[in-house]
């Protein structure tokens, strides 16, 4: 706390007071009022700052609105436009004692009273208060700039749960979703999609074991030499009604359960700021897993784990995301193909027919490995970028062990050669009936030799 300054003896000045705040100039007025005015008068590093009404309204709102009294240059415009103005108050960005930092400026909101003579030469007494020194963070609003409605995909083809999935975000309500699925078969997409068909914004976070509070909600960060509170993506979505897409959930630890009452629709206290937030109209929470939230049985997904049974009870609908069908799967790579300026339906078709068999057998437990519709996609891609289709199959397959590798290879030369899905079939279940008769007959030759 610093001591009260004596009184001082100010010659007194005139002030023209501003029809729009911040977008004006000090002029002598044509006349002093014969009464006695009182005004605030606000002190800023040991000097002596008087304030119009103007000018205090603007302190006042502006203090009110972003809950500091120490905002960057935006924020100042946003506050300004209330009254009519479309630029920061030049008053304040122009005097070189508010401005604490870069793009930074504290208002002058502590104060004390001035008594004004009417009489032109005579002095006026300005009282100075003590000032406290704050030291608590500023308090950033806004961590996000610019336009964050998805843009339309030209590939994209609607397919399975993606229509209900529109008409829930369609509708503005708070209403949770949980989408499960095998990896690569649209999740993620879809809801990217339904948010830029109905022009919603979007906050997508990905999930990790390490994703905490802290991650989610916001924090303190270093910015411009300034400890300040930067908003989480969950309290971004939840100011701003957009929404919220919690991608790969089931990789989250215990440390999700911060969105617990989030997930209520009820707002959250967030305790480090002492603010309690609540939803914007229009948020709304999507998550998606390869999962069901129960971890993985066949450890195909590491790194999924259990979740708590609460937090899964919050989501009131839960969708079951499967690959599309033949027909929509060879609209989305011949719409993939067509995007790069080639044209090749049959091997489009040819590739789907390849990954249904693989699909079927990975199903039937034959493989361990299965052809995403991402996958295809890659292929499509590679296939663009080399010219080669048997290259491009085998750079996109590299990935898998060798057995693996080579056998999806072999499967695509059958498929290349003109066979269908049925007959692919047919020939694998006979080889498996003839491989069954074999492994009989040598356990039959073992027990004679016994």
């Amino acid at each position: 706390m610093t001591q009260p300054e004596k009184s001082h003896l100010v010659t007194k000045k005139k002030v023209k007071k501003s029809e729009n705040n911040g977008c004006h100039s000090e002029k002598t007025p044509v006349g002093w009022t014969s009464k006695v005015k009182k005004v605030s008068s606000f002190i800023m590093k040991g000097q002596n700052t008087m304030l119009n009404v103007k000018q205090k309204e603007f302190v006042d709102y502006a203090v009110s609105k972003f809950g500091t009294n120490e905002l960057t240059v935006t924020q100042l415009k946003e506050a300004n436009e209330k009254f009519g103005c479309k630029y920061a108050p030049q008053w304040l960005i122009k005097n070189k004692d508010y401005k604490i930092g870069k793009s930074m400026f504290k208002l002058p909101t502590e104060g004390g009273t001035v008594e004004v003579s009417n009489t032109v030469g005579e002095t006026e007494k300005v009282v100075t208060p003590k000032v406290e020194t704050q030291t608590e963070a500023a308090y950033v609003v806004s961590s996000l700039t610019g336009d964050i409605v998805p843009k339309k995909d030209p590939v994209f083809v609607s397919f399975g749960n993606y229509p209900d999935v529109k008409s829930i975000i369609k509708s503005g309500m708070f209403y949770p979703v949980f989408i499960t699925g095998l990896s690569g078969n649209g999740k993620t997409m879809g809801v990217t999609q339904a948010c830029a068909e109905n022009k919603r914004e979007l906050i997508r976070v990905n999930i990790t074991i390490e994703t905490d509070e802290d991650d989610l909600l916001g924090g303190y960060r270093l910015k411009d030499g300034q400890t300040v509170w930067q908003n989480g993506p969950v309290i971004e979505a939840m100011e701003r009604g957009a929404v919220l897409l919690l991608d790969e959930i089931d990789l989250a630890s215990n440390k999700i359960m911060c969105l617990q009452p989030i997930l209520e629709g009820s707002g959250v206290y967030v305790k480090k700021i002492n603010k309690f937030v609540k939803p914007a109209d229009g948020f709304n929470v999507v998550a998606t897993a390869n999962t069901k939230g129960q971890g993985s049985d066949d450890g195909k997904f590491i790194g999924t784990n259990v979740l708590n049974e609460a937090f899964l009870e919050r989501f009131p609908i839960t969708f079951e995301q499967q690959y599309p069908s033949a027909k929509i799967e060879e609209k989305i790579l011949v719409n993939t193909l067509a995007k790069t300026g080639k044209k090749d339906a049959e091997f489009c078709k040819k590739l789907v027919t390849w990954a249904e068999v693989i699909r079927k057998t990975y199903f039937d437990g034959g493989v361990d490995e299965i052809i995403s519709t991402r996958r295809l996609v890659h292929i499509i891609q590679a296939y663009s970028i080399f010219g080669q289709k048997m290259k491009a199959i085998e750079v996109c397959t590299n990935r898998f062990d060798d057995d693996t590798k080579n056998s999806f290879i072999e499967l695509y030369t059958k498929v290349d050669a003109g066979a269908s899905a049925e007959q692919i079939a047919e020939q694998q279940r006979q080889a498996d009936i003839n491989s069954q008769v074999d492994s009989n007959d040598d356990e039959d030759d073992d027990d004679t030799v016994i």
